[in-house]
Formats: C-alpha cells, sequence, structure tokens
C-alpha cells in the first residue's frame, strides 16, 4: 500500500511518497516560493538533485505540479494516481484533538476553530487538503496533528494563569508542538533500550530551528516547553522563547510597534539570530565564535542553558529522569549543544562519553557512558514515516 504524505506551509509543500509494506521511501520532494515569483520543485532523483521551475500562483498548482513530478515517466515513482492508497497531512494546530483523523466534513467543522492558532500554517494546511480533494475527490486523507501527543497533559501544566474565562471563550491555553517528532523519538528510544515507555521517565529534546522539549512520563506526554503557539520555551532560531510579558509590552511602546509587528520581532528577528546579528543557522553561528564573536559565543551559551534549564525542571516535576533524546537537526547533529545542555548534571545520573557523543553526527546511538544512571540517546526523527504510519491504521 502506498501513502503520500504532505506537508503544506504557507509558501511551501513538503512530501513524501512511501511503500508501507516494507517503510521505504518511494520519492521525495518539496515546492518552494508557492506565490511568489520563481517557484520551483526539488526532488532527488538516483541519489542527484533535479529543479522542475513551474509557476505555482496557489497550493492548488503546487499540488498538481507534485502529482505529475510522480507521474512523470523519466523520473517519477508511479505509473497511475490510483496507485496511492492514501494522504496524510501534517498539521500544526489541532486543538483538542487527541489522535489522528480520517478527514470527514464534521472534522473539519470541529477543527476550523482552532485554526487562528497556528494563522500562517491552518490555512496552507486546508489548501493543501482541498487540492488533493479537488484532484482525487475518492482519495482518503487523514489529518495528523502535532498537538494530539500533548492532550494527556493535566490542567495544571497546560492552564495559563489569566482570567479563566480566557480559556472557556477563546482557548488560550498551553497546546504544545512538534508533538509527531516527540511521540516518534518516545517510541523508538524505549525499542533502543529494550523497554517499555510506559515504565520511563523520558525528556525529548527536539532542537532544530524551531526547538521544544517535552516531560514524557509513563509513555504520555506530561508536560511541553512551547504554548499556545511554537513561541515559548527555549531559545529557537528566530523566535525568542520564554520572554517576559512587560518586556514585550516595554518594547512595543517604546518602538511604537503594532501587535502584528512585535509577533514578526518575536517570530522572526530574536532568538540565536537576534542576540548572535549573524544567523539563524547555527553552523554559521559557531564559525563566528571561531573568529572570535562575542555576541555570537553568547547566542550559544543562551541556548543550551535554556535547554538544561528545561531539562532540570521536567526531572523535577516528573519525580527523576531515566532517559534524555536529543532529535532534530541541531539535536542530531551539533554535538556541543548537546554536551553544554548535559554537562554539569551528574549530580542527577548523567554521565555523557564525550568521545561517543562528540563522533555523533546524526547517527541512532546511546552517548552515555555504561554506568551512566541516566541514559542520553540520540534518535534521529522521522514525523512522514510516523504520519505515514497513522494514515496506514486509520484507512487500511
Amino acid at each position: 500500500m502506498k501513502i503520500l504524505v504532505i506537508n503544506c506551509g504557507s509558501s511551501s509543500i513538503k512530501y513524501k511518497l512511501y511503500e508501507m509494506d516494507d517503510k521505504s521511501v518511494l520519492a521525495a520532494g518539496g515546492i518552494e516560493k508557492i506565490g511568489l515569483e520563481g517557484s520551483f520543485l526539488k526532488t532527488k532523483i538516483n541519489g542527484e538533485t533535479k529543479i522542475i521551475e513551474s509557476a505555482c500562483p496557489t497550493h492548488t498548482e503546487g499540488i498538481k505540479l507534485m502529482f505529475d513530478t510522480l507521474l512523470n515517466t523519466e523520473y517519477g515513482a508511479i505509473k497511475s494516481l490510483d496507485e496511492i492508497s492514501a494522504a496524510g497531512h501534517r498539521i500544526v494546530a489541532g486543538g483538542r484533538f487527541t489522535k489522528s483523523q480520517v478527514v470527514t466534513d464534521e472534522m473539519l467543522e470541529e477543527w476550523k476553530q482552532y485554526m487562528d492558532l497556528a494563522p500562517l500554517h491552518s490555512p496552507a494546511h486546508m489548501k493543501g487538503y482541498q487540492a488533493v480533494k479537488n484532484m482525487l475527490p475518492e482519495l482518503p486523507q487523514v489529518f495528523v496533528f502535532d498537538t494530539a501527543f500533548h492532550q494527556t497533559m493535566p490542567e495544571k501544566c497546560y492552564m495559563y494563569a489569566v482570567p479563566y474565562k480566557y480559556y472557556e471563550q477563546n482557548n488560550i491555553r498551553r497546546w504544545g508542538a512538534h508533538g509527531t517528532s516527540h511521540r516518534f523519538v518516545t517510541a523508538r528510544v524505549a525499542e533502543v533500550l529494550g523497554e517499555k515507555a510506559e515504565n520511563l521517565k523520558i525528556i525529548t529534546c527536539h532542537i532544530g530551528n524551531g526547538a521544544s522539549v517535552s516531560a514524557v512520563k509513563n509513555g504520555k506526554c506530561f508536560e511541553t516547553s512551547m504554548g499556545l503557539t511554537p513561541l515559548e520555551g527555549v531559545m529557537m532560531g528566530t523566535r525568542s522563547g520564554d520572554i517576559d510579558a512587560s518586556a514585550v509590552l516595554a518594547i512595543m511602546k517604546k518602538e511604537g510597534l503594532t501587535p502584528d509587528q512585535m509577533s514578526d520581532l518575536l517570530n522572526k528577528k530574536s532568538g540565536v539570530l537576534g542576540i548572535s546579528g549573524v544567523s539563524s543557522d547555527m553552523r554559521e553561528v559557531e564559525a563566528a565564535c571561531q573568529n572570535g564573536n562575542k555576541r555570537a559565543e553568547l547566542a550559544l551559551e543562551m541556548y543550551s542553558h535554556r535547554i538544561k534549564k528545561y531539562i532540570g525542571s521536567y526531572a523535577a516535576i516528573m519525580g527523576g529522569v531515566d532517559v534524555i533524546v536529543f532529535t532534530a537537526g541541531v539535536g542530531e547533529h551539533q554535538w556541543d549543544v548537546r554536551y553544554n545542555s548535559v554537562s554539569d548534571l551528574e549530580f542527577f545520573g548523567v554521565k555523557l562519553d564525550e568521545e561517543k557523543n562528540r563522533r555523533n553526527c546524526g547517527e541512532e546511538e546511546i552517548i552515555s557512558t555504561p554506568d551512566s544512571r541516566v541514559k542520553v540517546v540520540v534518535v534521529p526523527t522521522d514525523e512522514e514515516l510516523l504520519i505515514a504510519t497513522d494514515t496506514l491504521e486509520l484507512v487500511g
């Protein structure tokens, strides 16, 4: 059975086509600059990158370009769209949905009340779903929600200490994000250790350009760092993470910024980029550090310090920790971020194998010492495979 996984952003579409019999990837690609000049599709064929330039004024044209590419006799992966059994969509904000859902008219109506929680992503998700439906009206489609894994958080963890009516009337609460990744690595690290997730206290660190940390107790999310939106939590590539609301108001007053302008500053101009003044790319910031850039050094120190602070607090609220997992772009590949995030944690049982950690660049591996009471593990995430698996389970 072939499952198509689709991730629609505001100006992009990423896709993977899986053969679920052996979970192999038959095709993968991405369409960039939708709605802008110079839109193109990028895919790999026999290890070589191929760029296909094509005008995509909307997601509808982007989805059509994706299907045309999959069918292409030279570099496609299928002979007929009938070979695709279902499509699974990554959905950033799912509100109170606790698990993936087959899309129906009733489900869509319920989901629409949560679209404002991800104003950049939700309209794109809807456009992608509708474009597929227009081309393949009988194809089953599934929504896999990034927030679903976090819906096991107790009330004391997801509520904000503001007047209760805002929760009742406006869904103002902590929803979390990256849940599909946190769910994947939770299950996978338990397999790696030969344990059951239900018997473990796990801290999962999804550290990429966007980053979040979750406390997973007995296989269920107990707490997570992102909040109403993906802005809250640890310091990120361009997002501030945690900040005193009074600091936000002070900047708005001093600069005369509108709410939208302030949101843009916090989401796109802050974090590692804002502190370093160099880039949101950790590799470029590290290069600047090696050249003596003090602000770049400060950015990296702040970055790891915030992660360590969350690790410590989550160990406290779970009453201990058995496993710390690093995943996503930075977590999988930046040994120094891992090192700085768990250094000086020997007092609660973390002993890092520094040689293994320094050598590891994205491989699944236990990087703590054999006698470390807390295991530290690198687990490459695979959100797309989990989306495909959920889709198969619901429609297969």
